[in-house]
């Protein structure tokens, strides 16, 4: 079932099974799109076969109610077509892609991409971690910190009583302008908001994952994390 908050992952090999594994053990909605049927042979969940730089694969996929796009195939050249194209059918998604080599990491960016991970397994595992709930040890370790490329890191933490991001809608916040980072995903009740909207209320006991380079994370830690 396509819901408007489900994901889609282009490209189903060695990286793109680590993805899958992840978000099947926190039950987030997805869809598999790979070129390969016999990769997907044996799948226990939805997927397209088809190529992932096709609009019309993309569009049976459900990427018109994706909330994000993790495109992990093996070619650059269509890693970066498969961005472009998807950037364009659906500007407000937000899409993490892999880079095979370190020399396409900018021309991806160029394409469209948020975010690029420049290592496959690495990728897969950083990507996965991203678009996953926490467990138990990741809240409580609040401020794990995970480096994606050159000094750009995700962290998660809590919102406690004393926090003044507590029932303040992530528009009025207004990281991006004041920082230059964003909230990725918001985990409440053991339930995960990805890319939550702006008007979306940050509550006591939510767990806000946040994206940034280390001088934003640093200039948002002065602004709004409490010190306990």
């Amino acid at each position: 079932m396509i819901t408007n908050e489900h994901l889609i992952v282009l490209g189903y090999g060695d990286v793109g099974k680590r993805i899958v594994e992840v978000l099947q053990d926190h039950q987030l909605s997805f869809m598999v799109v790979d070129i390969n049927e016999q990769n997907l042979s044996n799948a226990d969940f939805p997927y397209v076969v088809g190529n992932g730089t096709d609009e019309d694969v993309l569009k049976k996929a459900g990427i018109d109610k994706a909330s994000t796009l993790i495109i992990t195939l093996s070619d650059d050249n269509d890693v970066i077509f498969a961005t472009l194209i998807s950037r364009g059918m659906k500007p407000d998604s937000l899409i993490f892609s892999r880079a095979n080599s370190v020399r396409s990491i900018d021309k991806i960016y160029k394409a469209g991409a948020d975010y690029v991970g420049s290592l496959s397994i690495v990728a897969g595992q950083m990507l996965a971690k991203i678009t996953s709930t926490c467990t138990k040890y990741e809240c409580d370790h609040l401020f794990e910190d995970i480096v994606l490329y050159e000094g750009i890191g995700i962290e998660k933490f809590q919102l406690h009583e004393s926090s003044s991001m507590v029932n303040v809608a992530i528009v009025d916040l207004n990281l991006i302008k004041k920082f230059g980072c964003r909230i990725l995903g918001v985990e409440r009740n053991k339930e995960v908001t990805i890319d939550p909207h702006d008007l979306f209320v940050l509550e006591l006991g939510d767990v806000v994952a946040v994206v940034g380079s280390r001088e934003q994370m640093e200039l948002f830690h002065n602004a709004y994390v409490t010190k306990n």
